[in-house]
């Protein structure tokens, strides 16, 4: 199986929209040389360069690996074949899919896992550098 690309740029909009940001006060919250443009640009990105990356999820208050990771396809296809009725919306579900459902969803829980583990790393590493910064004082 092939790796699966994800694209940075279209998760950084997800989440922006999933928190109800407008891009303006994304721009905002990343500082002056920022601005609405440059964020829409920033959208339409497949790969963002790491300081960027870093830079943006800390304005989005997400990890990292959160806009590395998120893999929207297979989370849309564990929603869409969990629906029993044969439209949604005006749009046609697959009730019988060609692979097992329950795969795709162990498949999201070991990315949520991921995601989960990067946390508490960072979360790891933030508490040892304050520890290292207090023995300093």
């Amino acid at each position: 199986m092939t790796e699966k690309i994800i694209h940075e740029g279209r998760n950084v909009k997800r989440f922006r929209e999933m928190q109800g940001m407008k891009q303006e006060a994304l721009a905002d919250a990343l500082g002056d040389d920022w601005n609405q443009k440059k964020v829409s640009l920033l959208e339409a990105k497949e790969k963002i360069e790491q300081p960027v990356l870093e830079q943006v999820a800390k304005a989005l208050k997400v990890p990292v690996e959160a806009i590395k990771n998120l893999d929207e396809e297979a989370t849309i296809n564990i929603i869409s074949n969990t629906f029993t009725d044969n439209q949604f919306a005006g749009y046609t579900v697959n009730n019988n899919p060609n692979f097992n459902p329950l795969d795709k969803y162990v498949e999201q829980v070991e990315q949520i896992k991921k995601l989960y583990d990067a946390l508490l790393k960072e979360k790891d590493e933030k508490i040892a550098l304050l520890e290292r910064m207090l023995e300093k004082k």
